[in-house]
């Protein structure tokens, strides 16, 4: 799916107009992002938590040539799937076959 599939079916689901949908998802995006650029954790109960963790540097390899290369420590936006989510997943997925 889309942005735009989604926007469709936002909009299809809340009763709100396509235009209105886009905005709405454009808000929890950036009130999303804004939020992981703090630093705080983003928990939406039953469907997961977005968060921003450290990952420490290491040494990696070129696939092409074998050298060995840096990778600088960086920080990361990470997601868990809650419980509901989870289970809905799998439900649906022990169905389709």
């Amino acid at each position: 799916m889309n942005k735009n599939e989604l926007i469709g079916q936002i909009a299809a689901k809340s009763g709100l107009s396509k235009a209105d949908a886009n905005r709405a998802l454009n808000a929890v995006t950036e009130t999303i992002t804004e939020a992981l650029k703090k630093g705080e954790p983003v928990p939406l109960i039953g469907f997961g938590t977005f968060e921003v963790r450290e990952r420490s540097g290491r040494t990696g390899r070129n696939p092409k040539t074998g050298e060995e290369i840096p990778i600088s420590a960086r920080r990361v936006v990470t997601f868990r799937p809650g419980q509901k989510l989870k289970a809905r997943v799998e439900a649906y997925a022990g169905t389709k076959q």
